[in-house]
């Protein structure tokens, strides 16, 4: 495998210009850099849900949210190597074929969190590739800087599944405050969505 080594493109870019003013817009974030850069994104947003120790586990909880709500634009966003945790999640995604979610992942090739071992995108593995194999509506890997509006564009209106892989720079960001109390999100997040009792 040849791997793409193109990585210079903004995380904290990218996801401030798809969810950023997406107000309606329901958002999974996976582990740590991904929940930073949606909170960076959006603020501490009613309608964000980050999944703090659950790793691998935004598509599927994306794809629940997306068939409970299907009139909503579900947006989930997660690092690589979180995401590479939960690949059999491409097949129940496009078996499900929901039409209003989009995976998007942040690959800098490497396991950020735990002390920057490659992962292995580092190798060439495409995850665009496999998740088209499984029947995702729209797959891509952005690489450059002129492909992002478009990408954009995919990740918040093209019919899916979308799965958005963007080749980012592996220069860290710095950490915003965020909610780190689950509970809390999950019900204000329930009472943003659907209201009071």
């Amino acid at each position: 495998m040849d791997p793409i080594r193109n990585q210079r493109l903004d995380r904290r870019d990218i996801v401030k210009r798809i969810i950023g003013g997406q107000e309606e817009m329901l958002v999974i974030a996976g582990l740590g850099g991904a929940g930073f850069d949606c909170t960076d994104a959006r603020g501490d947003h009613d309608l964000n849900f980050a999944m703090h120790g659950a790793m691998g586990g935004g598509p599927t909880m994306g794809l629940g949210l997306a068939i409970a709500q299907p009139e909503r634009r579900v947006v989930v966003v997660m690092g690589d190597g979180d995401f590479v945790m939960g690949l059999n999640s491409l097949a129940t995604v496009a078996a499900a074929a929901p039409s209003n979610l989009a995976i998007v992942v942040l690959d800098n090739e490497h396991y950020a969190e735990t002390g920057s071992q490659e992962t292995v995108t580092a190798a060439g593995v495409d995850l665009a590739g496999m998740a088209a194999a499984a029947g995702f509506a729209t797959a891509r890997t952005v690489v450059e800087s002129s492909d992002v509006e478009d990408a954009v564009d995919l990740a918040q209106n093209a019919p899916g599944p979308v799965f958005l892989c963007f080749k980012i720079s592996g220069e860290p960001s710095p950490q915003v405050a965020k909610t780190r109390d689950a509970v809390l999100m999950k019900l204000r997040f329930r009472q943003a969505l659907l209201g009071r009792e």
